[in-house]
């Protein structure tokens, strides 16, 4: 269904730094990148992937009230992973790793915020199996 995920930001070379510290630890690295693009993810077209730019409009860049990307997760280490690298790449806290139980048995998740106040999470299902 989804094709790609666009952020909006403001200080590109802080984002990719940013991002490429955070989707580390699930095996994901920038697979494109110029001045004013980064992608991260499948190839475009061969899966969702997350993209990162300034806002064409020239306006400042914002996060939307509501709007949160979730990444995808094989275990709970890359869940911790994923939100300790936001807190030391500028992120802020947004819920400390751990199970979401109001979500399901096998959810365990965490989430941030990037410096431009984007809202991720990092999420992984297989939590709790055995």
């Amino acid at each position: 269904m989804m094709l790609y995920t666009t952020l909006g930001v403001a200080d590109m070379p802080r984002a990719v730094r940013f991002y490429t510290a955070i989707l580390a630890p699930m095996g994901h690295s920038c697979t494109e990148l110029s001045d004013t693009w980064a992608a991260y993810g499948p190839a475009y077209g061969s899966g969702c992937s997350l993209w990162l730019c300034k806002p064409f409009d020239g306006r400042v860049a914002s996060a939307g009230n509501g709007t949160m990307v979730a990444i995808e997760a094989a275990t709970a280490d890359q869940v911790h992973a994923f939100h300790a690298a936001a807190l030391v790449h500028g992120g802020t806290d947004e819920g400390l790793p751990g199970p979401r139980p109001h979500y399901g048995p096998h959810f365990y998740a965490a989430y941030a915020r990037d410096p431009d106040g984007n809202k991720l999470a990092c999420v992984c299902h297989t939590w709790g199996k055995d």
